[in-house]
């Protein structure tokens, strides 16, 4: 067998980085691949954004303090926000950016609760809350974007669940702030963005696991509620990829791909207190993480970070 020439290794060695970046799609060449790719590559840099617009920073927005044991509870409505910029459904592979499709400020909306379990030592040491969420998914809100007909809803809304535990470290008596650490576990059912049947070139479908750890500090100085914290969250979840051949015309067979990132970030909390209601705003930074995408989408580096935004009205009992 002759031995490839310096031409053939030179294309051996651009190619076998593009194949390794996008495996699912390594049996396709010319604009199939590329168009398979930006659905794999749009999948994988939008699942952390859809993570943060369900997950938020602070798990009860505007404070870190445990509620202080049994009889005691808080209902917050909220909603988290993100600018998208959302890549052309219709992108056939003939050049080698994915032109932009909306560019959207996605709104999530939220039901959270908390319930104390346990007051905890003195000083408020290991004081115990339940934490759950209810997100709250409109199916009709975004252009190319469905929710699966099989998820839990309430008339048109789907509902993804979120459960959890806070624990506390300081109770936030005189100087000192409240100080806490959270785990939330959240799932939301599978959404689609795109619609080959009706004519779009590739679509993708994805449901979201996500594990959310926060350290979060906050105080209440007059009638202002300040917080800040820092957080882990860990992603994952499964995609299915439908495109046609933007030669032929003729759909392709499934495409599955396993989704598993994490990411860190930071955000601060600020509002109003009026005895048994706050009104909170909050503000965070998701960080970035290069991914080896092969693919680039017009207005959006998915190396870089994004920020957050969430208001919250929270009622304690």
């Amino acid at each position: 067998m002759r031995a490839p020439g310096i031409t053939g290794l030179l294309l051996l060695a651009l190619a076998v980085p593009a194949l390794a970046q996008t495996p699912e799609c390594a049996g396709y060449v010319s604009n199939a691949q590329r168009v398979c790719a930006a659905a794999v590559d749009g999948t994988r840099a939008f699942h952390p954004l859809v993570g943060v617009l369900v997950s938020g920073g602070n798990p009860t927005i505007g404070s870190a303090a445990t509620l202080g044991g049994l009889g005691h509870a808080s209902l917050t409505v909220r909603a988290n926000a993100v600018s998208l910029v959302l890549p052309d459904v219709n992108y056939t592979g003939s050049s080698s950016t994915v032109p932009v499709g909306d560019k959207i400020f996605a709104p999530a909306p939220l039901l959270e609760g908390a319930v104390g379990l346990y007051k905890g030592m003195p000083g408020g040491l290991l004081a115990v809350d339940f934490l759950g969420s209810a997100q709250l998914l409109p199916t009709d809100q975004v252009d190319h974007l469905v929710v699966d007909s099989g998820a839990r809803r309430i008339g048109s809304i789907a509902l993804g669940l979120g459960y959890g535990a806070r624990i506390g470290i300081l109770r936030g008596m005189g100087p000192l702030p409240a100080v806490s650490v959270s785990v939330m576990r959240r799932d939301i059912p599978t959404i689609t963005y795109g619609d080959v049947a009706a004519g779009d070139q590739f679509s993708y479908g994805v449901d979201l696991h996500a594990t959310n750890l926060r350290l979060i500090a906050s105080k209440q100085v007059a009638v202002l509620d300040l917080a800040a914290g820092v957080g882990w969250d860990k992603y994952t979840g499964d995609a299915i990829i439908q495109f046609r051949d933007p030669i032929t015309s003729v759909l392709q067979p499934n495409v599955p791909v396993e989704l598993d990132n994490s990411r860190v970030l930071g955000f601060i909390n600020a509002g109003l207190s009026m005895s048994m209601v706050r009104l909170t705003g909050e503000v965070g930074y998701q960080g970035g993480k290069d991914q080896e995408l092969s693919t680039d989408f017009e207005d959006f580096d998915t190396t870089k970070g994004k920020f957050f935004a969430g208001l919250g009205l929270r009622v304690s009992f």
